[in-house]
């Protein structure tokens, strides 16, 4: 139904086979599901633009290491890349070519009574406060993420997995808008020597003077960002200097500009942090159309 606000819903087979539309005001999950039992899965959110999503094949990557961390079988991309067209193509159909929209893939180990995992992909409407924090950036609070992993922890707890068990990041949200604040980022540490590692649902960027732009090095507790990676590669074409290194709150205090950067919010500037506030730059204006060139960008080759 053309202007319907009912997401595009597809139930997978994850060993591949048939795909089939679900009715959005049905459930589909059973009780047993591990994805509602434990949050044992993954998920990739992609950008819907122009009838197509982005940056996928850093997605399908992600997606295919996330499984792998978590000791579901091997996706089959090219059954999940097929799914996504079938989806895409009823999105447009019911929303026209222009409508923006986030695509999100669902995979987890399933129900407890069969053994199968589970598979889904959505397509729905990106919220208002995503658009507004878009144009007119986010108050960040700092926050110490309370733990550290060490090499023998990174065996088993698949820190690099994008997972479904997000209650903690939850919880670090609503401490942070109880604090008249909109998101977080987490650090090791307390005060401005605490070392940066990634925003709640983002990546840190942080600009600094003479066309340089830095991320927390990735790996640990620190995922890696498929947006921050898409900008790294078309500043690097524009003439900036990139690199991943370690950061402390203090480098965010004294950068040009602060980032979130996401698949779906794609960037937020940072407007304050921890209460003090981060005035504009002057090459925002720069920096945005970067974003929006990442995301419009080529996806990187298969392999």
């Amino acid at each position: 139904m053309a202007g319907t606000t009912a997401p595009i819903i597809f139930i997978l087979e994850p060993f591949g086979g048939s795909l089939r539309r679900h009715n959005a005001s049905l459930p589909s999950l059973f009780w047993d599901d591990a994805a509602v039992t434990r949050g044992d899965g993954i998920f990739e959110t992609l950008l819907v633009r122009r009838g197509r999503v982005c940056n996928e094949e850093r997605h399908a990557r992600r997606f295919e290491a996330s499984a792998r961390e978590l000791g579901l079988p091997a996706p089959d991309l090219d059954y999940w890349r097929g799914a996504t067209r079938e989806a895409l193509a009823a999105w447009v159909a019911e929303r026209g070519e222009d409508a923006e929209g986030k695509c999100v893939w669902t995979y987890t180990h399933g129900r407890a009574s069969t053994g199968y995992p589970s598979a889904w992909l959505t397509i729905t409407e990106i919220g208002p406060e995503q658009r507004e924090q878009r144009e007119h950036g986010v108050r960040v609070l700092t926050l110490p993420r309370g733990f550290t992993v060490d090499e023998q922890a990174r065996e088993w707890m698949a820190t690099g997995a994008k997972t479904l068990n997000y209650a903690a990041a939850m919880s670090a949200l609503r401490y942070a808008r109880a604090r008249g604040c909109d998101d977080v980022i987490y650090t090791h540490g307390a005060g401005e020597q605490a070392r940066v590692l990634e925003g709640v649902t983002s990546t840190v960027i942080a600009v600094k003077k003479n066309g340089k732009m830095r991320t927390p090095t990735p790996g640990g507790t620190v995922l890696h960002g498929t947006t921050q990676a898409a900008l790294f590669d078309a500043a690097q074409a524009a003439g900036w200097r990139c690199k991943a290194k370690d950061l402390t709150v203090a480098d965010l205090l004294a950068a040009e500009s602060v980032w979130l950067v996401s698949s779906v919010r794609l960037a937020a500037r940072v407007t304050s942090l921890n209460g003090e506030k981060l005035p504009a730059p002057a090459n925002e204006a720069e920096i945005r159309e970067l974003i929006e060139k990442a995301v419009a960008g080529i996806n990187p080759p298969r392999g």
